[in-house]
């Protein structure tokens, strides 16, 4: 697939190749001090706060968990705002992350056998812009190499796992491994490759799981029809599980930006997102601004305004804007559901920043299911979230409102 399609080599082969194409050398970044919030108050720098706590929360490695997308996606848009700031600690974290999953060769130390897997790789790509250590890079190529075989469905859809999620096809996985997909081929000279089969992806996952009637997409697909979720003629599940939604968004989002302006589906998926946010303006809620963990049963008892979600929204409505995908009116909505995340956000003295209201990880399931996920508060499936989507509403006028 591609011009950097890969063939199949002993992994000492691959890593030497991998090592030639990356190079070697470090970096090294300056500090920048940083502001503290006073006494019942949140900071200005929201995204420093909610580092710090994560930091303080986290004070290891090894606390952070093993190599995943959660700790990836946190320690990417931890990456962000190292970017920002120049606040060398910060960089010394995520590294110190990294270097404990990839070996100096570049060896990742799990087998990359789901689209879960593949999200770190963004970071790898992020860290070696940041320090030039080729071990970065070979641990990108591992991943981007593992695409060439991964299994797909019969129309050519990535699975969600090739192991424990065989033939199923999550709205999840599009973010897991479509933007690392893309700013691959776009650091490595194979923007086109990359852009035109993260556009594919797209597709097909938009035609087995968005809903005709609502905008809105369902959680998951599975071709066997045997999954116990599986709806007997579509196969795909029954609910709007807001996460997954907001992972396909984002993954949209993040391929037009590096998408080739004359790629053949480029119309298609602005249309796409588009339909999205009609649903998704809709569904806002009126009064606080933000999203229910299930999209469309606001009135469901138990059902509750979900923040990782509605960060992810938020970030989409910001992005496709200042991109001209969608309608500047929608700014409006990012606007409303940024002061509602606010009313999420808890500050310590010294300006740690803390989000409530977090869904905890989920897979798919039936509406009681998702109704009695935990409400966690600092969970990681939500700062990433929040952080890439505050380092984008920092520059939107109603950032301070």
């Amino acid at each position: 697939m591609g011009k950097i399609a890969f063939r199949y080599f002993s992994t000492v082969s691959i890593l030497l190749m991998f090592a030639a194409v990356c190079g070697l050398g470090s970096g090294s970044a300056a500090q920048q001090a940083t502001g503290v919030a006073t006494a019942g108050s949140l900071p200005d720098d929201l995204s420093v706060g909610v580092v710090e706590q994560t930091i303080k929360d986290h004070p290891t490695p090894s606390s952070l968990g093993k190599w995943g997308y959660t700790a990836g996606l946190t320690l990417y848009a931890m990456e962000a705002v190292y970017r920002r700031t120049h606040d060398a600690r910060y960089l010394r974290y995520i590294r110190a992350w990294a270097d404990a999953h990839v070996s100096s060769e570049g060896r990742i130390d799990k087998p990359i056998n789901s689209l879960d897997d593949m999200l770190p790789g963004l970071l790898m790509l992020a860290l070696y812009r940041d320090t030039g250590d080729s071990r970065y890079c070979i641990a990108a190529a591992s991943i981007r190499n593992r695409l060439n075989s991964y299994p797909r469905t019969a129309d050519g859809g990535l699975w969600h796992s090739a192991t424990e999620y065989q033939h199923q096809l999550w709205l999840d996985g599009t973010f897991m491994s479509l933007p690392f997909l893309v700013q691959y081929g776009k650091t490595f000279a194979d923007r086109d490759n990359a852009s035109r089969e993260a556009a594919r992806q797209l597709l097909i996952y938009s035609s087995h799981l968005s809903d005709p009637k609502t905008g809105l997409l369902f959680h998951a697909y599975d071709e066997t029809g045997k999954a116990p979720w599986a709806e007997p003629e579509s196969h795909h599940s029954s609910f709007f599980w807001a996460r997954s939604i907001g992972w396909y968004g984002m993954a949209l989002v993040d391929g037009l930006d590096v998408m080739p302006k004359d790629d053949p589906d480029r119309g298609k998926l602005i249309d796409l997102l588009n339909r999205l946010f009609n649903a998704l303006e809709r569904f806002q809620d009126p009064q606080i601004g933000l999203w229910y963990n299930i999209v469309d049963k606001p009135t469901a008892p138990g059902n509750w305004l979900e923040t990782s979600a509605s960060s992810m929204y938020i970030y989409i409505a910001s992005r496709a804007v200042e991109r001209g995908y969608v309608a500047p009116a929608y700014s409006q909505m990012a606007c409303r559901g940024y002061r509602g995340i606010r009313r999420e956000l808890s500050a310590t003295l010294d300006g740690a920043v803390s989000v409530a209201n977090i869904c905890s990880g989920t897979v798919v399931g039936d509406l009681d299911y998702y109704l009695k996920r935990p409400r966690n508060t600092n969970d990681l499936h939500g700062l990433g979230p929040f952080l890439l989507m505050n380092e984008q509403m920092r520059k939107a006028a109603c950032a301070n409102q």
